[in-house]
């Protein structure tokens, strides 16, 4: 009797401690994947198609990664910002001193990578229309010239890459655009970018990197919804409704396609339509904008 009243109890203590599991890391999942197009529409800080300013020239940047903050499935476009469900949340710090996305943990992927995955029994339920996915990271490449450098002259169409910081505020240790590093140890706020020098050779050995403060970030918001300032909160909808039930068998992928249609932005001085530094007095046609211009969710 004695064993029979053990073994009940044990078996009442497992039950009991099953339920208390936490759900379930297995799939499906709902995956993440990114797109840059520079033949996607170019849109304006509401959702408005927008040309480039007089005075100023702009390029399609080449991607070679990215990274997001933030993304939150919408139902609505009069959701309220985080009233959605979210689906990823990166990691903050307060290293630095302010509240700070900290970018020594990042996931930075390129184009058509699995960024991210996360299980579709994890997700509230519902049919969602919509998403916003806070952008915090870009890593592109982009041409530019080098005017009156001495003896040579004029050093045109070359490549650089820019690591391009537009999130509320980034803690930084060290960053690498490419192949040269930098130690920063420092917060900094939405603009931030770094830009390296590829120039071929024999000029490589010149290679360097030049740090600059954007002053605006285009945050395409097509939504009626406030989101928080200096933020890079991108909204967009989905190609086709996402309904969770909690019951799904199969993954679903949504691509994240963003406009890259000229979306690094600087003033042209000279008038030429290209972006242009100085050899002789070391300056550089200011960035003023590297805020992608659009979003469309594409759901596979």
């Amino acid at each position: 009797m004695k064993k029979l009243l053990f073994l009940l109890i044990v078996s009442i203590a497992f039950c009991s401690c099953k339920k208390d599991e936490p759900p379930t890391t297995d799939g499906p999942f709902l995956k993440f994947k990114f797109k840059f197009d520079n033949t996607q529409e170019r849109l304006g800080i509401f959702g408005q198609p927008t040309g480039i300013p007089t005075g100023n020239a702009a390029q399609h940047p080449n991607f070679n990664g990215m990274s997001a903050h933030f993304i939150e499935l919408v139902q609505t476009n009069l959701t309220p910002y985080q009233g959605g469900t979210q689906a990823y949340m990166g990691e903050e710090t307060m290293t630095g001193g302010d509240n700070a996305i900290d970018f020594s943990n990042a996931i930075i992927k390129d184009e058509g990578e699995v960024w991210h995955q996360i299980p579709l029994s994890s997700l509230e339920p519902g049919t969602y229309n919509h998403l916003r996915v806070s952008v915090a990271y870009q890593n592109y490449d982009v041409k530019y010239n080098i005017l009156n450098v001495p003896v040579i002259g004029d050093v045109l169409n070359q490549n650089g890459t820019v690591a391009s910081f537009v999130g509320f505020n980034t803690y930084i240790t060290t960053l690498k655009p490419k192949n040269l590093e930098e130690t920063v140890n420092d917060d900094k706020k939405q603009g931030y970018w770094a830009f390296e020098t590829d120039l071929d050779s024999p000029l490589s050995q010149y290679n360097s990197i030049t740090t600059g403060q954007a002053p605006n970030t285009t945050v395409v918001n097509p939504f009626n919804v406030q989101i928080p300032v200096g933020s890079c909160v991108v909204g967009g909808n989905l190609s086709e409704p996402v309904e969770i039930t909690g019951n799904e068998t199969e993954d679903v992928t949504i691509t994240l396609s963003f406009s890259a249609n000229n979306s690094f932005e600087w003033i042209d001085q000279n008038g030429n339509g290209e972006w242009d530094m100085d050899a002789t007095d070391l300056t550089v046609e200011p960035v003023v904008d590297m805020g992608l211009r659009g979003l469309i969710g594409i759901v596979e």
